[in-house]
């Protein structure tokens, strides 16, 4: 159909679950024929559009590209990608779920190591005395980049994670990490403990819109916005 004005929701858990609770509460209720693995979905009262379930770092992806119109992802994931892609996309809203912090966080018995600065002392022990740099484990290269040089600590070394990032400085893979966390719980379970100036972002679900969308003298007509903007 032309001028389809493509939705992309996150496809799996609470996510997914508060993006759609929050289409509902503005009387935009999703409706799928299929079962719970369809990937699409309509919305009877806009027909003039479709949702696409994505993984929420593919929706960053397709908003930079053009390819859907409007989404909903995590900051974190607007901020970790290219600074080409950050540039495509618009936030049109803060949303009041996915509420969570990007964080360093160091194993709870380095007692002596409360700040970054401290960070930066133990990483040229490490460098010096041990002929090896400290290694960070992470789900975020380029937001730890970014915050690590912007502090002055340079001498590490990036550790990819690919999943339960807090086991990695118990394994032997890492000596810390940084993580996101909601509440911390998870943290400390594994005993792990964010440094005091270790906040490196305050993230949340966000309304985005792709500022190549093809659609968008439709968008700004289109009476979802202003009724999400309340």
């Amino acid at each position: 159909m032309k001028n389809l004005i493509s939705i992309g929701l996150p496809s799996k858990g609470r996510l997914k679950e508060d993006s759609i609770s929050f289409f509902e509460k503005n009387n935009f209720k999703p409706t799928s024929n299929g079962g719970e693995r369809n990937y699409f979905a309509q919305i009877e009262n806009l027909p003039n559009s479709k949702i696409i379930y994505l993984h929420a770092k593919e929706i960053i992806q397709r908003l930079g590209d053009g390819t859907i119109d409007i989404g909903i992802s995590g900051l974190d994931l607007l901020q970790e990608s290219s600074i080409n892609f950050q540039k495509k996309i618009e936030i049109k809203k803060k949303l009041d779920f996915g509420v969570a912090e990007v964080v360093v966080a160091i194993p709870d018995d380095w007692i002596d190591v409360q700040t970054v600065a401290d960070l930066e002392e133990v990483s040229f022990d490490f460098r010096d005395k041990k002929n090896k740099r400290l290694r960070v484990a992470t789900k975020y290269p380029n937001l730890t980049n970014n915050f690590l040089v912007s502090k002055g600590v340079t001498q590490y070394k990036l550790v990819p994670s690919l999943g339960a990032t807090e086991t990695y400085p118990f394994i032997g893979s890492s000596e810390i990490i940084i993580d996101i966390t909601s509440s911390g719980k998870t943290l400390r379970d594994n005993n792990l403990r964010i440094l005091k100036d270790g906040l490196i972002l305050k993230s949340c679900a966000c309304l985005m819109i792709a500022k190549k969308s093809k659609n968008k003298e439709i968008l700004k007509k289109w009476k979802l916005l202003p009724k999400l903007h309340q």
